[in-house]
């Protein structure tokens, strides 16, 4: 019964090349630590410093602003230096900052650190896609960074359940443990992995300057259904950022649950990605893509909306997979339509943009979270989840209705509007 399951795996492993997964073997453990530790940030800030939601809701912003900048310089550094140079860099200054914020004790340090930590652990986010885009052919590329994917979400399946017992014992221990995953995998990249860097690049960045690459972004904000798009994902992104900044408190202060039965119930979700993701993906994958945008975002008012209805522990699990269900929709299609909407010249500038619809949610949602729950009735986020995503249901499947009217003339103005209606309807 083993022997297909252990041969397909042989023959996939064959299939890449070795660096390949080294770099996957790394991240993994990098990612292990954060994943130990992010997720009960909101709970050790709130008790820790004495504190409300709303101070939660600022540390967020002040890493969802500081993590956009660093993604920006790192990527420019990345052609400049090297993949293998700012990924290193960025892993040892994200390990220092880690120990310093599990050991001040004044808030306004804490947010300090966070701002460091902030633009240093996502400097070296361009630098690890550009070295597998390196390392892999082209058509090798898209299940790369599936692969990627699925190492990624099964980090997040382990971490969580680890960081709920550490936790109860010591938050100082998750700050050690992920300051220790980021040395041990900068040591893997320093010693294992070979710079990718292609010597043609050094002379183009020569010849192109850091003006001549921002040009280009007026154009990304001229692209009026990419505008819009995007206007539509950040209000489903803002519901979603809620699982992390709000849900851990919520869970805590109303119901009193634990770290560690909260670090199962997120662990409940990254396992639902690492085993289904593919299956789900391939189902959908020839549907119309607003319309799996606007399933997604009607599964999210779902589960997001039961927390204010349920007080059970097995319902807040049950609630947990129904949006983990609505996350396997909208996030590869959401990739994907990005990718669609942008031309190949651009597609760095237009991923670039795109991440404002994660910083703009990122900064205010769990803001907007702690204000009600600090000043208000908490089961209000719930409700206003729920609330929010079926709107943004709604306003995809506009967006669809839209590009499926051919009969309209689009003028000449529009014509990258009416390429993507084409692909799109």
């Amino acid at each position: 019964m083993l022997a297909n399951p252990i041969t397909r795996a042989k023959e996939v492993y064959a299939e890449y090349p070795k660096q390949f997964w080294v770099v996957v073997g790394a991240s993994f453990v990098d990612h292990l630590g954060g994943a130990l530790l992010f997720t009960f940030f909101s709970l050790y800030v709130t008790q820790h410093f004495d504190v409300g939601m709303t101070e939660v809701g600022i540390l967020f912003g002040i890493f969802s602003i500081s993590e956009f900048f660093g993604s920006m310089f790192g990527g420019a550094l990345t052609d400049q230096i090297g993949r293998k140079s700012v990924i290193i860099i960025g892993l040892i200054v994200s390990a220092l900052t880690s120990v310093g914020m599990g050991l001040v004790n004044k808030l306004e340090l804490f947010y300090l650190m966070a701002v460091i930590t902030g633009l240093f652990a996502d400097m070296a986010g361009p630098a690890r896609q550009a070295m597998i885009t390196d390392l892999l052919p082209e058509e090798k590329r898209a299940d790369g960074f599936g692969i990627m994917r699925v190492f990624m979400n099964l980090s997040v399946a382990i971490g969580p359940a680890i960081g709920g017992f550490l936790a109860a014992k010591s938050y100082l221990l998750l700050f050690g443990a992920d300051a220790f995953s980021s040395i041990i995998t900068a040591i893997f990249f320093y010693f294992l992995v070979a710079e990718t860097l292609p010597k043609a690049s050094k002379e183009e960045e020569e010849k192109t300057s850091f003006a001549d690459s921002f040009k280009g972004y007026a154009t990304v904000l001229k692209d009026r259904a990419f505008i819009i798009f995007m206007g539509i994902s950040m209000v489903v992104t803002i519901v979603y950022m809620q699982m992390y900044g709000a849900l851990p408190v919520f869970l805590r202060d109303t119901h009193n649950i634990p770290e560690a039965g909260f670090g199962l119930i997120m662990s409940l979700n990254a396992t639902m990605v690492v085993l289904f993701q593919f299956a789900i993906t391939r189902k959908i994958g020839k549907r119309p893509p607003m319309l799996m945008m606007a399933l997604g975002a009607i599964i999210y008012a779902i589960g997001f909306g039961m927390y204010g209805f349920i007080s059970e522990y097995a319902m807040f699990m049950v609630a947990m997979a129904i949006i983990t269900v609505g996350e396997m929709i909208v996030s590869p299609v959401m990739q994907a339509l990005v990718a669609k909407f942008s031309p190949e010249e651009m597609r760095g500038r237009y991923m670039a943009v795109f991440g404002i619809s994660w910083l703009i949610p990122g900064a205010i949602g769990p803001l907007l979270a702690g204000l009600v729950m600090d000043n208000g009735n908490p089961l209000w986020v719930w409700y206003g989840s729920g609330i929010l995503a079926t709107v943004a249901a709604i306003g995809f499947f506009i967006f669809h209705g839209y590009f499926k009217q051919d009969e309209n003339p689009v003028p000449p103005a529009d014509l990258k509007l009416a390429t993507v209606k084409e692909e799109l309807s």
